[in-house]
């Protein structure tokens, strides 16, 4: 009994001792990543990395991951020179395939989801309008103050937020913004200058991970929220 005793107390200590080393390995993984994402993106806000499964020593052993999760803060993403800002992105990479340094790798899937504030829905128009929710999903309010005819107006609009396909990129997609109708109290011409500052496009893909794309759209009090989705999607390094 005494030998029996022992073998099963060698055998706890060893399996916490196993425990621990590979939580350890998957948080040093972990850190490693988001640090190479972070370089890769160039992000100026955080990156979380939660690699799932256990026991991880195996899984890399086998350079094959059941599923990371990744949270990015301030992904921008640069376009014809213009420049929009995903405010939060979360997504879940499946089936990940490590690369032979295990600074990356390629998922066999990914879904997710990413927001889009309203103050960098803002920045994004790049002419000086203020944008809100729009009251129900998928319109947005947007302000704009105008000089026409050396008069100052200022008019706010309900608009309607849409995701398109980009003409000149094929497989990129862009956000849209087109007011429904413009109050322009019969002053000819009004209704175009006040178009020129509310209505806008702008590409929001061009700072994802490689195979992760667009899909839907919506609003809410939030932002602007999109869905994502991919196969063969690239992580850092990869």
């Amino acid at each position: 009994m005494r030998f029996l005793r022992a073998i099963v107390i060698i055998g706890v200590i060893l399996g916490a001792l196993f425990v621990g080393a590979d939580r350890w390995a998957v948080n040093y993984a972990e850190n490693q990543l988001a640090d190479k994402i972070q370089s890769r993106q160039g992000l100026a806000g955080d990156v979380e990395v939660d690699i799932h499964g256990f026991p991880f020593l195996t899984q890399a052993l086998d350079h094959r991951l059941e599923r990371v999760d990744l949270v990015l803060t301030g992904v921008d993403a640069s376009a014809e020179g213009r420049k929009a800002r995903l405010t939060r992105l979360e997504a879940a990479f499946h089936d990940v395939t490590l690369n032979s340094d295990y600074t990356g790798g390629t998922a066999g899937r990914a879904e997710g989801e990413a927001l889009v504030s309203y103050a960098d829905l803002t920045a994004a128009s790049e002419t000086g309008v203020t944008v809100s929710y729009g009251g129900q999903p998928g319109k947005v309010k947007v302000s704009a103050t105008v000089d026409f005819l050396g008069r100052r107006f200022t008019r706010s609009v309900i608009s309607t937020v849409t995701l398109e396909d980009a003409k000149d990129s094929p497989g990129a997609k862009i956000v849209r913004v087109r007011a429904e109708e413009v109050p322009g109290e019969g002053i000819p011409g009004i209704e175009k200058v006040v178009r020129n500052k509310t209505d806008f496009d702008r590409r929001l893909d061009a700072g994802l991970p490689a195979g992760l794309r667009l899909s839907t759209l919506t609003s809410d009090e939030a932002g602007v929220h999109l869905a994502l989705t991919g196969t063969n999607v690239s992580l850092a390094g990869s």
